[in-house]
């Protein structure tokens, strides 16, 4: 998770069969006193959590995911991009690695790249090589179910509200619309959003009830739809975006979000067990605009990280890295 521009365990729950019909969790790595992966992955499966995202082809977490039947969804660091974007070859050897050196790990996704915007210093000589690293991944893969895309920022969208007004920023159309195109007939949109960092950075327009799906009515009426949280309507605007790159059928999954529990406004355990909670509820009923759709989301992060920065950015763990819950939750 990167904090950046943005518009504005109950325990013990039995695994069920259908992984996709649950809430999956972000498995990062940057901290000094995380438990080994094979007791991370035993976590998974005691709090019957059947997905989850991790940022590379780490070995040792992969190996420890290996027989699980967790569904995987695992990243291609921004770094290795251009490389494979540039030549097929180097996509091969990066799925004989990563991929198919791991025949016991359930991959379901390969993500292309972590929120990367052309107009970041950090991330502008890569974005040219998204597009083609996503195509050269997907023949590398050719045969398999695997899907491949790339996760995206809300900062991609130049206009948000209402959600019927979504768009995406024209000055970035020569690297979105040939990622959309890939999306129409290959695969699904990957998409980073934090309520939490709207509602911190504008709390005088967006209430902390309307971040928390607490919201006791509709906050936002926009034609004949009606938005009682700011997940829905960030969603939506989205949908509408890619509606008008013709691409309506082109599905978002949530690749993180997550609410912290210190470092920031708003920022406790307390309002990270409601949302998370109010999250994995509410996905089973879908958007305004996707009503009864399930939203396949992915909550940042399941240990906290304390080599990030910010310091914000080390308190989003719903577990303590000795495995201990922070707060009751479930993710079916």
């Amino acid at each position: 998770m990167v904090i950046q521009g943005l518009i504005t365990l109950i325990f013990c729950v039995p695994i069920q069969k259908n992984a996709d019909a649950q809430t999956g969790v972000c498995y990062g790595i940057l901290g000094s006193n995380l438990p080994a992966p094979p007791d991370v992955v035993s976590l998974f499966k005691q709090y019957g959590i059947g997905s989850v995202r991790v940022y590379n082809g780490d070995l040792r977490v992969l190996q420890a995911l290996s027989g699980s039947q967790v569904s995987v969804m695992v990243g291609v660091p921004n770094k290795d991009i251009p490389a494979i974007g540039k030549n097929p070859a180097a996509a091969q050897a990066w799925v004989q690695t990563n991929i198919r050196g791991f025949p016991g790990v359930n991959f379901k996704y390969i993500v292309v790249g972590n929120e990367i915007n052309p107009s970041d210093p950090a991330s502008a000589s890569i974005a040219p090589f998204v597009g083609p690293a996503m195509a050269n991944n997907y023949i590398a893969v050719s045969g398999s179910s695997i899907k491949v895309s790339t996760a995206v920022s809300t900062g991609l969208l130049g206009q948000s509200y209402p959600p019927s007004a979504g768009a995406f920023r024209e000055d970035l159309a020569g690297y979105i619309g040939p990622i959309i195109d890939f999306l129409k007939t290959h695969s699904t949109l990957f998409l980073n959003t934090y309520p939490y960092l709207a509602y911190a950075r504008d709390p005088g327009h967006i209430s902390l009830e309307y971040a928390l799906f607490t919201s006791p009515s509709a906050v936002v009426i926009d034609g004949p739809y009606q938005y009682q949280n700011l997940f829905d309507a960030i969603l939506d605007a989205f949908y509408v975006a890619l509606g008008k790159y013709r691409a309506p059928n082109v599905d978002i999954v949530v690749s993180e979000t997550g609410w912290p529990t210190t470092g920031g406004l708003g920022a406790t355990v307390d309002n990270a067990r409601i949302f998370n909670n109010n999250l994995v509820k509410h996905a089973h009923g879908g958007t305004p605009r996707t009503t009864g759709k399930f939203i396949e989301a992915y909550i940042f992060d399941v240990i906290d990280e304390d080599q990030k920065s910010p310091e914000l950015e080390k308190h989003w763990g719903v577990f303590y890295p000795n495995r201990q819950p922070k707060y009751p939750i479930s993710f079916s």
